[in-house]
């Protein structure tokens, strides 16, 4: 029924067996648990995008948690309607709710499906001996059934009777001799998961927190490693190998990837504070352009000094321009006046009325 999931991860664990049983042997425990491993992080490596676009889309939802948050609070009321305007910022923004759950909708075929391959190297639902295992010939069954880690194999888990995660054909109940290798097993990897939990709950932004999403964040840190604990017991060393690496995966991936985006997210602040500097004017210079509202300024007019400066002609007050008053300029205009007393009378006649005329010719003008 779910063979389009078990081909592909028996094919891939089958080329990993291959390579590191090149090295240590097909029939070792080494060569499976690696190939588990390296199988994990395929699957997390086809992933990868995914995940940073995962990321990407929490960071913008943290960005504008306020307006989520006044949605809500708008529309309180009126679910549908809330539904709706929700939608719409999130449209507005470029993100898809559903893309942060993807790569961890896409985890559990992985994981259901490495877990059926596993049981299905000691198990024949036609009956009689086991000859192949989909990718596995009867040479890589035999493989599998006779690679020992610490005198225990790898389909073993410490209770089996849940066919759903039982591992082999064991008899069903407790099997203690397991539980030295599954059980530091499932210690480390529910520290693992513990830890790749806080780490992403760090990270969210503390303004985008709801009763919701802090009810998820104790789920994370502290049901699931706990579950991972308690039901490991029910998971064969292999499947348990597998848990392990992913979550160390995880764990690497998100360091990686947030000090990433930290650093993109830190370059794009600079660059816009830079623009907004260069933008404005430099420290100590005038602005060149008026304010608002601001009136022209207008140039001051030269105020007349008092030291006897005459003024021009077409000034405000209407006088003709005459020239300053020297010591030389008195005593010509002295003589000029003075009649000359060696001159005949017709000079003197003429004389007289000349300055007669020029005398009303100036009283004119005065008045």
């Amino acid at each position: 029924m779910l063979d389009f999931i078990y081909y592909p991860v028996s094919f891939i664990l089958w080329c990993w067996h291959k390579v590191f049983g090149l090295v240590f042997g097909e029939a070792n425990a080494v060569s499976w648990v690696l190939a588990i491993i390296f199988l994990t992080f395929t699957v997390r490596g086809i992933m990868f995008k995914p995940f940073v676009n995962q990321v990407r889309s929490m960071k913008k939802m943290q960005d504008f948690a306020p307006e989520m948050k006044k949605i809500q609070k708008k529309y309180s009321n009126d679910r549908q309607r809330q539904a709706m305007e929700m939608q719409k910022l999130q449209k507005e923004h470029g993100v898809n709710p559903l893309g942060s759950c993807l790569p961890m909708l896409l985890q559990i075929p992985v994981f259901i499906g490495l877990n059926h391959v596993l049981r299905m190297f000691t198990i024949n639902p036609y009956g009689g001996p086991k000859t192949e295992n989909y990718f596995f010939d009867e040479a890589g069954v035999k493989s599998y059934v006779s690679a020992k880690l610490f005198g225990t194999n790898l389909g073993d888990a410490i209770y089996t009777g849940v066919d759903m995660v039982s591992g082999g054909n064991a008899a069903t109940g407790f099997h203690w001799g397991v539980a030295p290798v599954a059980i530091p097993l499932m210690i480390v990897a529910s520290i693992a998961t513990h830890l790749t939990a806080r780490h992403s709950v760090q990270r969210q932004n503390p303004e985008s927190a709801t009763p919701q999403t802090a009810m998820m964040n104790k789920l994370t840190m502290y049901i699931f490693p706990l579950g991972v604990l308690i039901f490991g017991a029910l998971f064969p060393i292999g499947l348990l190998f597998y848990w392990l690496a992913n979550n160390g995966w995880t764990l690497m991936q998100q360091r990686l990837v947030y000090t990433k985006i930290d650093k993109e997210e830190q370059a794009r602040k600079e660059a816009e504070k830079e623009k907004r500097a260069n933008l404005g004017p430099k420290p100590g210079q005038k602005p060149t352009a008026p304010r608002p509202g601001q009136k022209p300024v207008q140039q001051k007019r030269n105020k007349p000094s008092s030291g006897g400066q005459v003024k021009k002609a077409g000034s405000p007050h209407g006088f003709a321009q005459t020239a300053p008053v020297t010591a030389e300029n008195k005593d010509a205009k002295t003589a000029s006046a003075e009649p000359s007393t060696n001159g005949s009378k017709e000079n003197g006649a003429d004389a007289t009325e000349l300055i007669s005329d020029s005398t009303k010719k100036s009283g004119r003008k005065r008045r």
